[in-house]
């Protein structure tokens, strides 16, 4: 008989209608924004781990191709003086905040057997008492840096449109290339539990952590799960953040221009829903 990939503490908690917030790297991490969102909420949170998915049986390590193709699949590895200090595998970790009926997931998309993966999701979110799931995400478009992120959603059931709705997220009308969160989304329905997904979509120009729309997700999320949360910190990196970015692109005429015609857009598309 096959081992189970979930790997639980002696000790689960037992929580009542209790909500998991999941992040993971990869496919819709752009701008940090899935396990960056996740991580401002654990914040300084009482949490402890209760549970991990071992990775083995979900990740291609040794993928053929060009060496920058290669390195999106191989782990991280660190030396100092010829010696290895660090071996990257990936990592997929439940955290649990009993006081206030949280459970934190923060993990890699897996490449290979996405059922399994989410077997395991379910089995924890049920052992646990896990009834909703949020899934927060990005996706690159072409919304500048200098505007508020463009959030879109997707629900499990029908009934919790309008609560997205009400957060100011648009309700997702996408069609292309699948992500993981999608299977849970699917799937969510049969194990008895609510799912909710809302992603930011971040400037496709840019590359590395994107503290605006982390922010952004955030405070969502501080109202959704009527939770205190620092947001006066991540307003203040967000903003010191923007004020770096445009500084860098007013180097770049080119970019700039490009930028300004984005914005243009933007604020015709909000001034347009504004008067329907």
């Amino acid at each position: 008989m096959t081992a189970s990939p979930l790997k639980c503490d002696a000790s689960l908690p037992k929580l009542q209608n209790a909500t998991l917030l999941l992040a993971l790297s990869g496919w819709m991490d752009g701008g940090d924004v899935s396990t960056g969102s996740v991580r401002a909420i654990m914040g300084r949170r009482e949490v402890r781990q209760i549970a991990r998915i071992e990775p083995d049986d979900f990740y291609i390590y040794n993928f053929p191709g060009s060496m920058d193709i290669a390195a999106l699949f191989r782990p991280h590895v660190t030396y100092e003086e010829g010696v290895v200090t660090a071996f990257d595998m990936p990592a997929n970790i439940f955290w649990a905040d009993e006081a206030s009926n949280l459970v934190f997931f923060v993990g890699k998309e897996p490449n290979l057997r996405w059922p399994a993966f989410a077997e395991s999701i379910f089995s924890l979110a049920k052992a646990v008492g896990v009834t909703r799931i949020l899934f927060m995400g990005s996706f690159g478009g072409s919304v500048p840096h200098t505007r508020e992120p463009r959030l879109y959603g997707s629900v499990s059931h029908e009934h919790l449109r309008n609560e997205l709705r009400g957060y100011g997220v648009k309700l997702s009308d996408y069609e292309g290339p699948g992500s993981f969160a999608t299977l849970l989304l699917r799937d969510a329905k049969e194990h008895d539990v609510e799912m909710l997904s809302f992603v930011a979509e971040i400037p496709g120009y840019l590359e590395g952590a994107n503290p605006l729309s982390i922010e952004a997700i955030t405070r969502r999320l501080a109202r959704m799960l009527n939770q205190p949360i620092d947001l006066a910190s991540l307003r203040e990196t967000s903003n010191e953040w923007e004020s770096r970015v445009t500084a860098a692109v007013e180097k770049d005429e080119e970019l700039a221009a490009t930028i300004r015609k984005l914005e243009e857009a933007y604020d015709n598309e909000l001034i347009e829903s504004e008067g329907n």
